[in-house]
């Protein structure tokens, strides 16, 4: 078994130490997390009993947006020895699931939160579809019609490609958040959120319509349950619609604001996910290395003769410790600054501003690509080491979890490009203030290899699709500027190990 970690070595950053009781009193209660013959409802009765406790508010993401981040980072210091299936159940119940109710409900659905969490429930996010995945962005087919003579919406899968896909939580949550795409009358509304009932509250058994079924054995993560949710005509109550932003009013659907579409205010539940998950990332990467350092650190090593060196001291793995240290810190201070600014707006209520929002994407698609790639060199330096159960190498796949979790990183790159693409337009190829050279290079490229394909007869998708890689190569360009812009020159270039 792995020994535990240092706490300053394994993934805390200096700030933890502001709550040091409130952080203490957390770790203990997830001392006991197992992973090894763990069943579903195992993990999931683990989860129950943590929100019972009420040591994390569900409305914390909101009141103490630091104890919400600060119980992701201690929670992310289990995953190199558990893998990462309880963490993402702790953040679809207290981010996805709470947090968009939070953000999303009512009064009424605050009062059913408390409820939620007094009574241990479970709840899950229910947004990805079989044919709308992570790679798809934020595309629902799922519908949700109101039907007037019963005051009623009915939830339903039109297609089997609408069926949800990949919940986590799924099998074993009473509750869920299900976007479905809103009509009211002949006005089709876009999608909204629902909380609905997944199971029925005297017997457990499902609520009718409702089916689900396992994705299956996975690579890592196994304590955690992840379905697949279909919807046959499921009628819910008119409470069941999170109606912040938007509600059902005799009859016709009213806007709270035509300001704010309620699609985008479910995304800014992927702002918290994305600063969670980048940090959940870098704290991996350093516990993983920390362990390893342990390790070599005592392991003898014959090299030049000298029965007196350690495998620490092989250049090559010396330098390595270094070098991704240096990294790691850059971007620990880097996803800092934006969990600071955000957990402003979230005390506030206030959207994030764009520039936020896109060092937020920059965060988790740099936290992510330079955690895997310091993880990959590591493994690289260590020999049969990296081989052995129980040192944290059998579980990163976490980090593949990390790369697709509240936003394909893959998406994340497309928007910035495609955003930043957009802008160099508007000023007719002259670079805008701030760029880099490699920024303007790229949209020179993108916007060459478009119109050549356009000339030759190719829609505006396949064109743009024509231009991938340099299209990636001024995501990158994009993401190295605002990293350098926030840190002041520290860790603006990619890993490079």
């Amino acid at each position: 078994p792995m020994q535990a970690l240092p706490a300053m070595d394994g993934g805390f950053a200096p700030r933890d130490a502001d709550d040091g009781s409130w952080a203490s009193s957390f770790a203990s209660r997830v001392a006991d997390l197992r992973s090894e013959g763990v069943t579903y409802e195992d993990s999931a009765s683990f989860l129950r009993a943590l929100t019972k406790s009420g040591i994390l508010r569900f409305t914390d993401i909101r009141d103490r947006p630091d104890r919400f981040f600060l119980a992701h980072r201690l929670l992310a210091r289990h995953a190199p020895e558990h893998g990462p299936g309880f963490w993402i159940r702790f953040t679809v119940q207290f981010n996805l699931f709470a947090g968009t109710v939070v953000a999303l409900g009512g009064p009424e659905h605050l009062k059913q939160l408390d409820a939620i969490q007094d009574a241990g429930q479970l709840g899950c996010f229910g947004l990805t579809e079989r044919l709308a995945g992570v790679n798809s962005g934020l595309v629902v087919n799922t519908t949700a019609r109101w039907d007037p003579a019963t005051e009623t919406f009915i939830i339903n899968s039109p297609t089997e490609g609408s069926a949800k896909n990949w919940i986590s939580q799924g099998l074993c949550a009473e509750k869920a958040v299900c976007v479905a795409n809103l009509t009211v009358g002949n006005r089709r509304c876009g999608p909204h959120a629902f909380l609905i009932d997944l199971r029925d509250a005297r017997d457990g058994c499902l609520a009718a319509g409702i089916t689900v079924g396992d994705m299956g054995r996975k690579t890592t993560g196994n304590d955690l349950d992840n379905a697949w949710i279909e919807f046959e005509h499921v009628r819910v109550p008119k409470s069941a619609l999170l109606n912040r932003y938007g509600d059902v009013v005799d009859g016709r659907y009213v806007p709270a604001s035509n300001d704010v579409r309620v699609m985008d205010m479910i995304g800014q539940r992927l702002f918290t996910g994305r600063v969670a998950v980048a940090q959940a990332a870098l704290t991996f990467t350093r516990g993983l290395f920390a362990a390893t350092r342990a390790y070599s650190d005592g392991k003898r090593c014959a090299m030049r003769g000298d029965a007196g060196q350690f495998l620490s001291d092989v250049p090559q793995l010396n330098s390595l410790y270094a070098t991704a240290g240096t990294q790691l810190d850059a971007m620990d201070a880097f996803v800092a600054g934006c969990e600071a600014e955000l957990a402003t707006c979230l005390v506030r209520g206030a959207i994030p501003p764009t520039d936020l929002t896109r060092a937020i994407a920059v965060a988790k698609i740099r936290a992510v690509e330079t955690s895997i790639a310091s993880c990959h060199a590591l493994r690289q330096e260590v020999g049969s080491y990296a081989l052995m159960a129980g040192t944290g190498f059998e579980n990163t796949d976490f980090l593949q979890c990390c790369k697709f979790a509240e936003g394909d990183s893959r998406i994340l790159s497309q928007k910035l490009a495609r955003d930043a693409f957009g802008e160099f337009m508007r000023h007719k190829g002259k670079a805008p203030r701030r760029w880099s050279k490699a920024e303007v290079g790229a949209c020179r490229r993108v916007a060459k290899t478009v119109a050549d394909a356009t000339r030759a007869g190719m829609g505006k998708t396949a064109a743009w699709d024509s231009a991938w890689v340099d299209v990636y190569a001024l995501a990158d360009a994009v993401c190295d500027r605002v990293v350098l812009e926030r840190t002041g020159g520290r860790g603006g270039e990619r890993a490079r190990l």
